[in-house]
């Protein structure tokens, strides 16, 4: 007695279910942000915000699209690492950290990341940021910032540029 195989053999049925359309291109398109920021600035205290201002006026006038976040490297450490660790995957190509007395910030992004971080002392009450300025430049050997002057936020942005055009 002969068994009837079903309509097409199995091979057939591989390739019909292989040859179903794939969803619309563009629908799967749509959630991908084509205008993603390329620099992300990040400043321990909403405080900072006035004195970071000049970094993203400096990327605003060059055209280059940044985002701006608040977080303390002593009060939102894991923050501060999630935001590092996903950078790079989320089409950040710099980062420009802003903070003022033991201005921890800058190391911290840099320990979680391997792009660019530029460290922006800040100017505090007790000694005018110099605090700030030795803590950002003396990182250890690995965790490399480059750092720009005293509320140098101005150039911060002007060097993430150079750096995304490069």
């Amino acid at each position: 007695m002969e068994i009837a195989e079903p309509e097409g053999t199995e091979r057939e049925k591989v390739q019909t279910a292989t040859a179903e359309p794939m969803p619309d291109v563009e629908a799967a398109f749509e959630e991908i942000e084509v205008d993603a920021p390329l620099v992300g600035i990040i400043m321990g205290s909403k405080n900072d915000k006035p004195k970071m201002q000049p970094a993203g006026q400096a990327l605003q006038d060059d055209g280059i699209r940044y985002e701006v976040r608040v977080m303390s490297a002593h009060r939102d450490p894991e923050k501060v690492r999630e935001y590092c660790h996903a950078a790079r995957m989320r089409g950040l190509r710099v980062i420009i950290a802003g903070a003022g007395m033991s201005a921890a910030l800058p190391g911290v992004a840099a320990a979680h990341t391997d792009l660019p971080v530029i460290g922006v002392p800040l100017s505090g009450k007790n000694l005018g940021g110099l605090d700030a300025l030795l803590s950002a430049v003396q990182m250890p050997p690995g965790v490399p910032v480059g750092s720009v002057a005293i509320d140098g936020a101005k150039n911060a942005g002007l060097l993430a540029a150079r750096i995304i055009h490069a």
